[in-house]
């Protein structure tokens, strides 16, 4: 499984998200978009919109932290 997950350094459903998870043994690829306005610009690129966590997976954009819980429930 390959997750991406678009972060900031003060968002706490980027930590939620994060923590969700590592407590599912799931690696992740962190892009961390709060003082790169590059990073931030191919995020607002990919997804259209500004706000984090932007997760993917296997390449399929899944939404925040609440579509990723989501996601979860609907795929175990």
């Amino acid at each position: 499984m390959s997750v991406e997950v678009y972060t900031t350094k003060t968002c706490p459903y980027c930590f939620a998200a994060k923590d969700l998870l590592q407590k599912k043994h799931i690696s992740y690829k962190e892009y961390d978009v709060s003082f790169n306005p590059e990073m931030r610009k191919i995020l607002m690129n990919k997804t259209g919109l500004r706000t984090v966590p932007q997760i993917y997976i296997n390449g399929e954009h899944v939404g925040g932290f609440t579509d990723l819980v989501n996601h979860f429930l609907t795929n175990p």
